[in-house]
């Protein structure tokens, strides 16, 4: 094994307590009110479906980045307008403060040397760049590739394509992707044709039919794969 492609948000980072902050921070600064448990658990469910259906080409990102909070403050009946503003500072909140999965940061920390790490996000430069910076993982990785920055999300070959150019190209069993969702991470290792590492410490249903080469419950089973394959000589 030579290169993991990192996921950042669900994988090295816990996104959910990132969204809960940074939603109700955002209620805070723009006086709405309180944002009660039951309708974060609605706003992400509306985000997922967004963000699925720019996977799958059928909005753009502008229309994901404002059009989940336009459904969300619509459903719940609260009147607010300011959704651009709302949009623009949630971005920036969501790099307020990181939550790691699983000592996310001991285990790229510890693996660095070891293989080259690369971040592969969706998300918006704004966000993903903050909370790598402060998160300090920018400092460890080898790089960074942000769906927004590159023009194309996962899982689309473009991405991929644009990963390639910069780092090289490798074999395809040295190189695994390592991330939380089916239809962005795995479908797009899938679609480069590279090793699929799902990480799964809830032991989902893989329902997507994408191809799956191992499954992690614990980010701290990378570390062990990777450290007993070099001390063993032996590649993926």
């Amino acid at each position: 094994m030579k290169v993991l492609l990192w996921d950042i948000d669900g994988t090295l980072l816990n996104f959910g307590m990132a969204e809960k902050y940074a939603i109700r921070k955002c209620f805070s600064i723009f006086g709405i009110g309180e944002c009660s448990d039951e309708m974060l658990g609605r706003y992400s469910a509306i985000n997922r479906t967004y963000w699925e259906r720019l996977e799958r080409r059928e909005l753009t990102r502008e229309q994901v980045l404002h059009g989940r909070f336009e459904e969300f403050f619509a459903k719940e009946k609260i009147p607010f307008d300011k959704i651009r503003e709302f949009n623009a500072e949630y971005q920036v909140r969501l790099g307020d403060k990181a939550f790691f999965h699983d000592d996310g940061y001991e285990v790229v920390k510890r693996l660095k040397g070891c293989v080259k790490q690369y971040a592969v996000t969706n998300g918006t430069s704004v966000a993903q760049e903050r909370k790598l910076r402060l998160s300090g993982l920018d400092e460890l990785l080898d790089g960074v590739f942000i769906s927004e920055s590159i023009g194309a999300d996962k899982p689309s070959p473009v991405f991929f394509d644009a990963v390639w150019k910069t780092i090289g190209t490798y074999r395809p069993e040295d190189v695994a992707i390592i991330g939380d969702s089916l239809t962005s991470d795995m479908q797009g290792g899938n679609n480069a044709g590279i090793l699929c590492w799902w990480y799964n410490p809830e032991h989902r249903k893989n329902d997507k039919g994408v191809r799956i080469d191992r499954e992690i419950f614990d980010l701290h089973e990378v570390w062990e794969l990777i450290t007993n394959k070099v001390k063993g000589g032996t590649e993926e």
